[in-house]
């Protein structure tokens, strides 16, 4: 559906990626994954349609819908939800038609327009577009305020809320989960794995990655690979693939230096000549050798903090907010120097606002905070590298922030520390303004780490980290002989790093027994239905919400039908009995359909994992089936999608029919 061949692209004079062949198929999900400057966002841009390739074609059907999010952050007086359901341009263009049709008064055209509107979901969109709102972290009674009211955080989410809403056959993410919590990562999660469109999805989130895209494109040395899988099948076969190489350098260089050997030793000769002149032919001839380009990794520890007090900071029954507006109350924590605790919650419950709290920047509303004299608190918060002076280079924003040890430091020891974090030779001289987001991440986590805390405090510090920083700082993390508080979207450090969990919710702060496939199962059970949901919102790719199934039960003004609320009020036991009846009736079907359905995923599982291991062939990829296998990849991938979604329906719909035979065998008794 989309092809490239022989693509370049550039920034300024050197090519970011040359010589790119690929085709990438109805349906697919790929993630692109790579070194930040890599190209990546490049190469995005180029199928979105705002740059030509220096070198090389692309093209693609001329009838594709393509959505990505806006970049810019709206300022109007809008309603967010609004701004969401501007993402449905089909819509809103009926919706204008519809209303010139008004002032000609042509009833024909009203009528086929109004059939228009009902088959596009007009009479749903709020509803659809008030769902993505809060799968996003949106509170329920905010999403009529104008959009400009909003943080820059959320304004962003409006703004993916609005690119999901779009009735897509392909939709384009960078780094979606930037902006995101974890409960909103996980359903955003569940909802690309039901979207029937082709995704191309950027990301340094090795799990999210896993959890949704079936083929892995790596950018690296000016060229594009593809391998089939997810992101974890991708790391087993880029590594199996180096090591191959390097065996086959290594053989290539032991008889080049055995032919040499030979050359040298029988040259003079006059009997060797004619041999020693066909083996340097024949060294001509041998392969060359692929120099392999490991990417750097970053290597650095935090250095043993002054003093480690026992314990750092104590909360007591503490109340914490702004104004007089409690946000967590009666909050009970001892944190000692061995605390690895991950922080838990829906956007808003308060997660920063503890973090803050216990950082002393805010004082508590109640209760006290007791912190031990000899405490020394790294944060980082999620706008920490908003703080750097964009004019100033990073060294001076070491020396100016690191604190007065680093103050001492002469110069080779700072240039000696940001190289550690790959600032080397003169980039320490850089203005900062010329550094990427994940550069100034990295320059922000130079200046937490001088500090030597004893305690840190870690508010989505991965954000615009690539993978290979991340790794870094997860190392980093366990070595450390301090306190650590998170509070992140990124599971692989959530998982490499914390012993416990806080959850914060409904106003208060309370430890969670569980990890976080508990933490997930038990979100799921907070919103019952959310998955369903998600699967109508993205079931349909193109033309989502086109089939009319969010109407029923709506009238046209958008209110709920009343007729069916009414029912089982005031009954008595014949109606109980009767409920109990028409459930064991439909248990059996269910049943059959959840077995058959297991049985049809299963196999479905053993057909994708044979066509992963064909694709991973070099042979096969080069070859004329690749096409008809990727194809079959992706369908795969989609009808997986959708019995999955069936699957859990079916559980939900048996688990309330067990409910109800229960309660009315109860009643009866």
């Amino acid at each position: 559906m989309l092809n490239l061949r022989e693509i370049r692209l550039r920034r300024g004079p050197e090519p970011l990626v040359e010589n790119v062949t690929l085709s990438i198929f109805r349906g697919e999900k790929v993630g692109l994954v790579g070194r930040n400057g890599a190209g990546k966002s490049t190469l995005l841009a180029l199928i979105r349609g705002e740059l030509a390739p220096d070198a090389g074609e692309f093209d693609c059907p001329g009838n594709l819908a393509f959505a990505s999010v806006l970049q810019e952050l709206p300022h109007s007086q809008r309603p967010v939800i609004e701004h969401v359901i501007d993402g449905d341009e089909a819509l809103r263009d009926i919706e204008t038609r519809l209303e010139a049709s008004y002032l000609t008064d042509d009833g024909n055209l009203q009528a086929m327009l109004l059939a228009e509107y009902e088959h596009a979901g007009g009479y749903s969109a709020r509803a659809r577009a008030a769902s993505l709102l809060d799968g996003l972290g949106f509170d329920a009674a905010a999403i009529d305020r104008p959009i400009s009211e909003f943080s820059g955080g959320l304004r962003m989410r409006a703004n993916l809320a609005r690119a999901l809403m779009c009735r897509s056959d392909v939709l384009l993410l960078d780094e979606p989960t930037n902006h995101l919590d974890l409960d909103a990562v996980l359903w955003l999660e569940n909802w690309l794995r039901a979207y029937q469109g082709t995704l191309l999805l950027v990301s340094h989130d090795r799990e999210f990655l896993d959890a949704v895209v079936g083929r892995i494109l790596h950018i690296t040395d000016r060229k594009v690979y593809s391998y089939a899988g997810n992101y974890s099948r991708f790391e087993e076969q880029s590594a199996a693939a180096a090591a191959q190489q390097r065996a086959a350098n290594e053989k290539v260089r032991r008889e080049a230096e055995h032919v040499r050997s030979f050359v040298e030793r029988f040259r003079a000769k006059a009997s060797k000549a004619r041999q020693a002149q066909s083996r340097l032919k024949w060294l001509e001839r041998l392969p060359q050798i692929v120099e392999l380009h490991s990417e750097h990794t970053f290597e650095w520890q935090f250095a043993t903090p002054r003093k480690v007090p026992r314990p750092l900071v104590v909360l007591d029954e503490v109340d914490a907010g702004y104004g007089e507006r409690v946000i967590v109350g009666g909050v009970k924590l001892s944190l000692g120097p061995e605390a690895r605790l991950g922080i838990l919650g829906r956007n808003g419950a308060g997660k920063s606002t503890l973090m803050r709290l216990i950082a002393g920047q805010t004082e508590p509303l109640g209760g006290t905070r007791t912190a031990s004299p000899d405490l020394e608190i790294g944060f980082f918060a999620q706008l920490e590298v908003d703080q750097l002076d964009r004019d100033s280079t990073a060294i001076l924003e070491l020396t100016r922030r690191g604190g007065g040890e680093v103050a001492r430091w002469s110069e080779q020891q700072k240039r000696d520390h940001l190289g550690q974090f790959g600032f080397r030779g003169d980039r320490v001289f850089e203005p900062v303004a010329r550094f990427s987001g994940g550069e100034r991440a990295r320059l922000s986590l130079a200046i937490l780490v001088a500090r030597r805390p004893n305690l840190l405090l870690l508010d989505e510090p991965t954000n615009h980290l690539d993978f290979e920083t991340r790794e870094a700082l997860l190392l980093a993390l366990q070595e450390f002989a301090g306190a650590v508080l998170i509070v992140s979207h990124d599971r692989a450090l959530l998982r490499g790093v914390c012993d416990e969990f806080l959850l914060i919710g409904d106003g208060h702060a309370q430890p969670f027994d569980g990890d976080l496939e508990d933490y997930a199962a038990w979100l799921g059970k907070r919103r019952p239905g959310a998955a369903a949901a998600q699967a109508s919102a993205a079931a349909g790719g193109p033309g989502a919400g086109t089939t009319g199934g969010g109407q029923r039960g709506r009238n046209r003004s958008g209110g709920r039908d009343r007729s069916n609320q009414s029912r089982g009020r005031n009954s008595g036991p014949s109606e109980d009995r009767g409920e109990a009846a028409a459930a064991r009736t439909q248990l059996s079907p269910l049943r059959r359909e959840l077995a058959q359905l297991e049985t049809r995923l299963a196999t479905l599982a053993g057909e994708r994992a044979a066509l992963e291991a064909r694709l991973a062939d070099p042979a096969v990829y080069h070859g004329p089936e690749h096409r008809d296998l990727s194809s079959r990849h992706a369908a795969l991938q989609t009808e997986t999608a959708q019995l999955e979604n069936r699957w859990i329906e079916c559980g939900e719909r048996l688990e309330a029919l067990l409910v109800t035979d229960a309660q009315a065998g109860k009643a009866m008794r």
